[in-house]
């Protein structure tokens, strides 16, 4: 009798349960995963893990691949019919012993509003102190593929432990026109460096400064997880990447930039910037902190409407900062780990690296965790890139 009457009561609540669960609302359904901005695959790569990406007027499509330790072929490529192809050429991809007369390890490339390819050198091997020859910046006429601008910054622009990250153009100052790039050293001073394409003379402005820097003990989380230095032999430790992304206002008038380890959002007067009468402190009385732009970013892009385009490497996203300071979501996909590099184009999309930086082997001691391949993406905006010629 005991048993049976057990067996019934079990039978009664596995009923029960079956009951339930059929009659759940949808309120009560797991959510899925969301998202916003529809992306389309432009390329993939099955090689070494790519960080830039640019877009000509006509056009083409260059990427670079920095040479962070895995086996690089060539640091800046064109994609050809969906390949990547070595550019200019595969012997300029090859590291000489003068290293200003090769590329060797590029982070960046960036077409200019006159539709020339510039390609900027960091000179820095898995992140190895510079010497002169290295860090350059070298200007392509795309019309010929030739070059016909190699300025080399000086030791006491591109210190030793400096790490050119990425460049913007303003080609109406000067008789050339000036650019601007991000000094990013985790392990050195800070800086934007302002460049006269003319004369290819260079100087530091907001060096050191608190904004140009790595917040302190900085922690973001990237795919639920926090991310840190993570050697096997030592405790973990906050990134201390610093200046990073950059992208020029429409009207030229203002710089944004912001720290690979930071949330926060700052701008400086481009008046100041490329004023060399202007000592340290009347560039930095310029800077402007606009806030928290709602998670960590790597590269930042603008558009002809004066529009800041924000990757959000903390929650796979893509943001835009409208002139009133507002935000909005251009891009939310589990697709996007670590949008890297922005560019906007004349075809209307924006296109943007993913390349799961995060997964490398020094934030999980050793381990590589990232799954080929990598990917350039593209999103519809329906915007113009800004022309400052």
């Amino acid at each position: 009798m005991f048993w049976h009457s057990l067996r019934q009561k079990f039978f009664c609540l596995l009923l029960s349960s079956l009951l339930f669960l059929a009659f759940v609302p949808p309120a009560y359904a797991l959510p899925q995963e969301k998202t916003v901005g529809k992306i389309e695959s432009v390329a993939s790569f099955n090689g070494a893990m790519p960080t830039g990406v640019t877009v000509s007027q006509r056009g083409r499509i260059f990427v670079n691949f920095p040479r962070w330790g895995d086996k690089v072929d060539y640091t800046v490529a064109e994609i050809v019919r969906g390949k990547a192809v070595a550019y200019p050429n595969a012997k300029f991809n090859r590291p000489q012993k003068d290293q200003s007369k090769s590329l060797v390890s590029v982070q960046s490339v960036v077409v200019d509003p006159l539709d020339r390819l510039w390609i900027l050198d960091t000179g820095s091997i898995q992140f190895a102190p510079t010497a002169y020859g290295g860090p350059k910046l070298i200007g392509i006429n795309l019309k010929q593929n030739r070059i016909f601008k190699t300025i080399l910054f000086p030791q006491d622009v591109a210190l030793p432990t400096t790490y050119l990250n990425d460049i913007r153009f303003d080609l109406r100052r000067g008789k050339a026109g000036m650019a601007f790039i991000t000094d990013s050293s985790g392990n050195g001073a800070n800086a934007i460096i302002v460049v006269d394409l003319d004369s290819g003379k260079s100087w530091r402005r907001l060096n050191d400064h608190p904004s140009t820097k790595a917040e302190p003990n900085f922690l973001p989380v990237v795919e639920g997880q926090p991310l840190m230095n993570r050697p096997p032999d030592k405790p973990p430790s906050p990134i201390t990447i610093g200046a990073d992304g950059i992208a020029i206002s429409a009207d030229g008038k203002q710089l944004f930039y912001c720290n690979l380890a930071g949330r926060r959002l700052y701008s400086v007067s481009v008046d100041a910037l490329v004023d060399e009468k202007l000592s340290d402190k009347e560039v930095a009385a310029t800077v402007q902190d606009l806030g928290d732009k709602g998670g960590a970013s790597d590269g930042l892009e603008s558009d002809a409407q004066n529009r800041v385009y924000l990757t959000n490497y903390e929650h796979n996203a893509i943001l835009r900062r409208s002139p009133d300071g507002m935000y909005e979501t251009v891009v939310h996909d589990p697709r996007v780990l670590w949008a890297d590099t922005l560019s906007v184009a004349n075809d209307g999309y924006l296109y943007f690296i993913a390349n799961q930086l995060h997964r490398q082997p020094q934030f999980h001691q050793k381990k590589d965790l990232r799954e080929k391949p990598y990917s350039l993406f593209r999103t519809r905006i329906n915007a113009k890139p800004v022309l400052l010629r």
